[in-house]
């Protein structure tokens, strides 16, 4: 048992280290190119705090274990916006509180975040994804990048990782190699768990892994809470469950097929992501209280599926 939380610790410090220093050299260099800063996060930044979640479940598909690729993603977009989203939520209510252009962002992002799901989860409904679901699923998501690039803007410009020079490209080699190694890690002692407690390879992927490829996420996101960029939070986090759900399952699917036991899990879902809403919404206390309604509602479901 030492052995397999050797693995899983060590990986996830490469895995969130990685993850850093690819977000830092990906964001520098699309700020030296002159990319919008509102599109830098939604895409290099959420892109860079997916990573793990797509090298991970690259890796558990092509070794034979896809309940960890899809448990991973599913229990990822729970986490985004149950765990890190709730948390954010209640320790800066002003994060829904910004400016009308940027909120308009959100907004699609938040509604492109929706219609991802319930796309994923029509797809699901024939009990398994195969390469044709993964095609339509980049289809989609290819879609989905265009439109939230065509409406950004070059506001709050401080929100976004600054150029480091040629050390740029250090650092997005350096963290791909990271995340990578880190991966291989987490996938080898998560299955080990699995076998060492006889947990189903999908709840060890929703849960255990889930979080553990979450962190990049949350610690992104608080990171520009406490230097007051709340847009890259959000937007951050949203964009992220998009590129989980698009990207990452249909590169996976691309390497294997996917069986879906039951589209309950996806269902649930779709109920977090809607569950979002009201914090654009409420005022001040009532996102505190609605934030910790849904870090309730996360672990009541994380007890049941254990249960």
């Amino acid at each position: 048992m030492i052995v397999p939380l050797i693995f899983f610790v060590v990986g996830m410090a490469a895995l969130i280290k990685g993850s850093d220093y690819f977000i830092e050299g990906g964001g520098g260099l699309a700020r030296r190119f002159g990319v919008f800063p509102s599109i830098i996060g939604f895409s290099v930044i959420a892109f860079g705090t997916s990573l793990p979640e797509l090298v991970v479940n690259v890796n558990a598909v092509a070794i034979g274990n896809p309940g960890i690729a899809l448990g991973n993603v599913l229990g990822s977009n729970i986490a985004n916006v149950a765990l890190v989203l709730a948390l954010c939520a209640f320790l800066s209510p002003e994060l829904f509180s910004l400016n009308r252009g940027h909120m308009k962002l959100i907004s699609h992002q938040f509604i492109l975040m929706i219609l991802a799901t319930i796309a994923f989860f029509i797809l699901a409904l024939r009990g398994f994804l195969d390469i044709y679901s993964g095609i339509i699923l980049l289809l989609l998501f290819v879609v989905f990048i265009r439109h939230i690039w065509n409406s950004g803007t070059n506001s709050e410009i401080s929100e976004c990782p600054v150029p480091h020079g040629r050390r740029d490209y250090l650092y997005l080699a350096g963290g791909a190699l990271g995340v990578a190694a880190g991966s291989y890690l987490v996938v080898n002692g998560a299955i080990q768990f699995a076998g060492i407690f006889g947990i189903p390879d999908f709840i060890v992927g929703f849960s255990m892994v889930a979080i553990g490829t979450s962190l990049p996420e949350l610690a992104t996101s608080l990171s520009a809470i406490l230097k007051k960029h709340e847009g890259v939070s959000i937007g951050n986090i949203l964009g992220s469950n998009i590129f989980n759900l698009l990207f990452i399952m249909g590169v996976a699917t691309l390497i294997g097929l996917i069986p879906v036991q039951s589209p309950l899990e996806i269902l649930i879902v779709l109920v977090f992501s809607i569950a979002v809403f009201p914090l654009f919404v409420l005022k001040r206390i009532g996102i505190k209280i609605w934030s910790c309604i849904l870090f309730g509602g996360y672990l009541i479901y994380l007890i049941y599926l254990f249960s």
